[in-house]
């Protein structure tokens, strides 16, 4: 009986280790055949990629009562038609761009002597230079010359012996070879190109049949999850594609249209280039400016042309990336910066430049098939740009490793957009229900509770500057406005306009240093939430004080400081001890007669009527379910309406001010 648990759990173990070495030899294949299967995949990946971009132009045709097959053809023959024009029109700017070249030199080699002439005089590093091709030039005379009189000396030695030059001559190609000569290197494209066509069409043309087998590969049993799930990943990927196709055209049409004001050669040559490599993430533009500006270097005499090429590419590039791309699709493409570079390195080894040019395409594919696909769901978690954890996970992870400086900085940012009560509700409080559920199953011993109480007490000195009005971008001068903004806030949050209270406006009785204590349950856990929940009481300007849970202790108890104490929060994470907070409550009340007590009972997903039950067995006054409720019970508590809007608030403040 003893062994069977380790049994069990070795047996665990070795089937994940088996799954992950099955998963590592999977990979290992797919890759391989990736690899060694390129002139098979690189065409089917492509053909893929222009029926998603080509896949709407035959949705609008079909709309306007033209058949499925003519609309097809037409389609993918207008757009091969428009890519070997473009081809054309590359090969016709490149061969007259080579025979321009050689007249270019003397233009380069003008502006590297105008170079030299700037420096002043003869560096350490060209005469070191000079040295070495004087050298050079000794090592290369024959050996006769360098030996000077040997010759004299030695008048016996034979005479150089003068090469009979040989001259091979081949016959003349037949017309069979020279046609052989001629196709042979068109082939492959050819090839390749008539697979590409192939594919585009039947997959345009069996897109529904192509789609069911996708469903019953996926799993037939949940037709309208994966139905859903295909036709949003087909939807998504065709808009990204295409949006993204005609951005990058534009952008290649402003730049060739730019390039030709300036006067570069060749200006539809770098348009239509910039066009593609915008398609390369963070460095195509980079790259495909670098063309350009050498060429501008070589043709103009001056410097101006340089300077006019830089600026276009530093003006268009970021009106194009950060300005236009956010506003029409988002700022990014739903990969994360690691995952774009990554990818680009990965498919570039694989398939070469075509795969660079297709890396960040390819990988979305993966990326919505892992959003979708329930098996492939590490696809996502890998190259998404959603956050591997979430807030209330990294606020967890964060105090666990003992650094809440971190988690500090992610609450400023959550500050900008909503309150220190929010933020305490949704992430704090969540995070540590995550620890209390590892504590409840054994996961974590008292040293790291204390690490987390210790770290949660640093987290909340960081925040302690931070009142907990809502964010200057939400406030308003005029009640209509005030109204408006607090209700544009997320409807999970009610506690999210409660107001900052002054000292001069609370009742005689709440004048005390400290008019609320905040007293943990019995654990650490509930010590960092009434922690917490004091800093956020004093952030409303009611000043609270902490007590660990052995202040409930009998032979504490009756040393516990309550002068001038009004409400008395009591904090438990857990709903298993209800003796202990009838107990509790009990002892409280015979220290504190007069005060309010609150039972604070913040565990997960409990529901109000076993809130009230708890409240009901422990005898206290009030309950409440999370730090912004039971801030809301503290200023009813005073006598002051906890729904006074923002506007008043601030005007009454004032008015105690004066």
């Amino acid at each position: 009986m003893i062994r069977q648990p380790f049994r069990a759990r070795t047996s665990e173990e070795l089937i994940a280790l088996l799954s992950a070495v099955a998963t590592a030899i999977l990979a290992f294949i797919i890759i391989t055949t990736l690899y060694f299967g390129r002139e098979i995949f690189v065409p089917i990946a492509l053909a893929i990629l222009l029926s998603f971009v080509l896949a709407p132009l035959v949705g609008v045709l079909q709309r306007i009562r033209m058949p499925r097959g003519l609309a097809v053809v037409s389609v993918v023959i207008l757009a091969f038609v428009l890519i070997f024009a473009m081809g054309s029109l590359l090969a016709t700017q490149l061969t007259q761009l080579a025979g321009d070249l050689p007249r270019y030199q003397s233009t380069i080699s003008e502006k590297i002597q105008s170079f030299r002439e700037t420096t002043a005089g003869r560096g350490t590093l060209e005469r070191a230079s000079g040295m070495l091709k004087d050298l050079s030039k000794e090592l290369e005379k024959p050996k006769d010359a360098a030996a000077g009189t040997g010759s004299i000396l030695s008048p016996k030695a034979p005479a150089p012996l003068t090469p009979v030059p040989v001259e091979v001559r081949q016959p003349d190609p037949s017309a069979l070879e020279s046609l052989q000569s001629l196709i042979s290197p068109l082939l492959h494209p050819l090839a390749t190109t008539g697979i590409i066509i192939i594919f585009v069409i039947f997959i345009l043309l069996q897109r529904e049949d192509l789609r069911n087998r996708l469903i019953r590969l996926a799993g037939s049993h949940d037709l309208q999850r994966t139905t859903a799930a295909l036709d949003d990943a087909a939807g998504r990927l065709s808009r990204l594609f295409l949006i993204q196709l005609l951005l990058n055209g534009t952008f290649g049409v402003v730049i060739g249209l730019g390039l030709w004001l300036i006067g570069i050669p060749s200006a539809i040559l770098w348009g239509i280039l910039a066009a593609v490599l915008r398609f390369v993430p963070y460095i195509g533009a980079a790259i495909a400016a670098a063309f350009p500006l050498a060429l501008a270097v070589a043709v103009d005499p001056s410097w101006s042309m340089l300077l006019w090429t830089i600026a276009l590419f530093l003006v268009v590039e970021p009106i194009v990336g950060h300005v236009i791309e956010p506003m029409v699709y988002g700022h990014s493409t739903g990969l994360s910066p690691v995952a774009v570079v990554a990818s680009a390195t990965f498919w570039t080894a694989l398939w070469g430049p075509i795969g660079l040019v297709l890396a960040t395409p390819l990988t979305v594919c993966l990326v919505v098939l892992g959003r979708h696909v329930e098996r492939l769901e590490f696809l996502d978690v890998m190259f998404g740009d959603r956050p591997a954890l979430t807030p209330p996970e990294i606020f967890y992870q964060r105090m666990l490793a003992g650094d809440p400086t971190e988690a500090a900085e992610k609450a400023e940012e959550f500050l900008k957009e909503r309150s220190l009560s929010s933020y305490y509700d949704e992430v704090a409080l969540k995070g540590l229900q995550l620890a209390q559920v590892d504590a409840e199953r054994g996961a974590l011993d008292d040293e790291r509770l204390t690490k987390i109480r210790d770290a949660v007490d640093e987290f909340t000195n960081n925040l302690s500057d931070q009142d907990d009005r809502l964010p200057p971008k939400l406030r308003s001068t005029t009640d209509a406005e005030a109204t408006s903004a607090v209700e544009s806030v997320a409807e999970d949050a009610p506690y999210e306009d409660l107001p900052v209270l002054s000292k001069g406006e609370l009742p005689s009785e709440w004048q005390s240093e400290y008019p609320v204590l905040c007293v943990a349950g019995r654990s650490f856990l509930d010590e960092a939430a009434a922690i917490m929940l004091g800093q956020l009481s004093t952030a409303h300007g009611l000043a609270a004080r902490v007590e660990g849970a052995e202040a409930l202790s009998t032979a504490n108890i009756f040393r516990l400081e309550t002068t001038g104490v009004a409400v008395v929060c009591l904090i438990y994470m857990d709903g298993n001890g209800p003796a202990h907070m009838r107990y509790s409550v009990r002892r409280l009340r015979r220290k504190l007669p007069k005060a309010t007590i609150i039972l604070g009972c913040w565990m997960k997903d409990m529901d109000p009527a076993g809130l009230e039950l708890l409240r009901d067995g422990a005898k206290a006054d009030l309950v409440a379910a999370s730090l912004g409720e039971a801030i809301k019970l503290c200023i009813e508590a005073t006598g002051i309406d906890s729904h006074r809007q923002p506007a008043k608030q601030d005007e009454r403040s004032a008015t105690t001010a004066v």
